[in-house]
């Protein structure tokens, strides 16, 4: 009798526990864990997650800028000699951005020094444009690379140092691992115009090695970011005489990323430029490049 009253009693909990079960999943909201989709762009060839245009890639000095830029101003001084002989490049220079195409302006004057003789005029007046193709972000976005391309066209001033027309395809890829940057482009150029420069094309490269120092790594008064920089600049002739004459410049810089200025964002940079190989030895023997860039 005992053991039949216990017996009931048990069924009767583990009807009750069943039925209390039952109404609250039937009563509970469903909840669907759906991952998130970051591909865009066309054929779903960019990623939303990528730092490509995102403040991350530094400036460049000698190589052309690949990164894409919203909005941004930029006044660059190159100062070289060699021996007594020097040359002055200032370059004024204004990039726009839409959607993830970048345009850019870039209008130089140079001034040349050699055996007491000065040459000096606007060189070609550049414009240019660069978009991504393709975006690879790894799941802990510790890897981030973009490959793109661009062109850019030299319009002749008819100065003294700017008498021929230069297109120049390009290729680019920008990569990030944590806090390492690699920029790279190669270019291919020719030359357009009277003279023994028309004609001649050139194989253009370029490597910027850069490392982001935050604020908080590295807290400055004023300063968002401290990014040292790393640059390879080279150029080889690929007809005329001088075919397969390789020139190549390294660059030693610093940029200086400061805080906003109501809208404005200026950005410092300072490098030392010198040669990588003899033929770049008898054109540069050093050089100091200052740059102040402000993004709006």
């Amino acid at each position: 009798m005992k053991y039949g009253l216990m017996l009931s009693c048990f069924s009767m909990f583990a009807t009750l526990t069943a039925h209390a079960a039952l109404t609250s999943e039937q009563s509970a909201p469903v909840t669907v864990s759906t991952p998130t989709d970051t591909r865009y762009g066309l054929f779903d060839s960019l990623d939303k997650r990528s730092e490509y245009g995102q403040d991350f890639f530094p400036e460049p000095f000698l190589v052309d800028d690949s990164d894409f830029e919203d909005g941004e101003g930029r006044l660059d001084w190159l100062h070289t000699r060699a021996g007594g002989d020097g040359t002055d490049i200032v370059t004024a220079e204004i990039e726009k951005g839409f959607d993830m195409v970048t345009l850019e302006l870039e209008i130089p004057y140079e001034r040349d020094t050699e055996d007491g003789a000065v040459t000096e005029g606007f060189d070609n007046i550049d414009l240019g444009v660069r978009t991504p193709l393709y975006q690879y972000v790894s799941r802990n976005e510790l890897f981030d690379t973009t490959f793109g391309t661009g062109f850019e066209a030299g319009i002749p001033t008819q100065s003294p140092v700017s008498k021929n027309a230069e297109l120049v395809p390009k290729i680019f890829n920008d990569t990030k691992v944590g806090n390492f940057s690699l920029q790279s482009i190669a270019g291919y150029s020719t030359l357009f115009g009277p003279g023994d420069d028309g004609g001649l094309e050139t194989f253009e490269y370029g490597f910027v090695f850069g490392y982001t120092i935050d604020h908080r790594q590295f807290p400055l008064p004023h300063v968002l970011q401290l990014i040292p920089v790393f640059e390879i600049a080279g150029e080889t002739e690929l007809n005329k005489g001088n075919q397969g004459y390789n020139s190549v410049l390294g660059n030693a810089a610093l940029r200086v990323n400061l805080k906003p200025i109501g809208p404005v964002q200026p950005r410092l940079g300072l490098g030392f430029v010198f040669p990588l190989n003899d033929n770049a030895r008898d054109e540069v023997h050093y050089g100091i490049y200052t740059s102040f860039v402000f993004e709006f």
